[in-house]
């Protein structure tokens, strides 16, 4: 099956708005926090919290509400 598609520069700009305004807002509402860990250490990490089925975003967020409340 073959599906074409057809966008003129109209709908496209469109497009881009709605993107732009959507990191726009989410930049206003969401700050990124990274940081390089050994890789072996991570992978131990990764093990436990798929153990526990927590994601890394889930732990974090509770270990930074814990530090919050002290």
């Amino acid at each position: 099956m073959i599906l074409l598609l057809h966008a003129t520069k109209e709908v496209n700009v469109i497009a881009e708005k709605s993107r732009a305004d959507y990191f726009k807002e989410r930049r206003e509402n969401f700050k990124a926090f990274h940081v390089e860990v050994e890789r072996k250490k991570m992978e131990r990490f990764e093990e436990q919290l798929a153990k526990k089925g927590k994601s890394k975003k889930e732990w974090l967020d509770e270990k930074i509400d814990d530090e919050l409340k002290k």
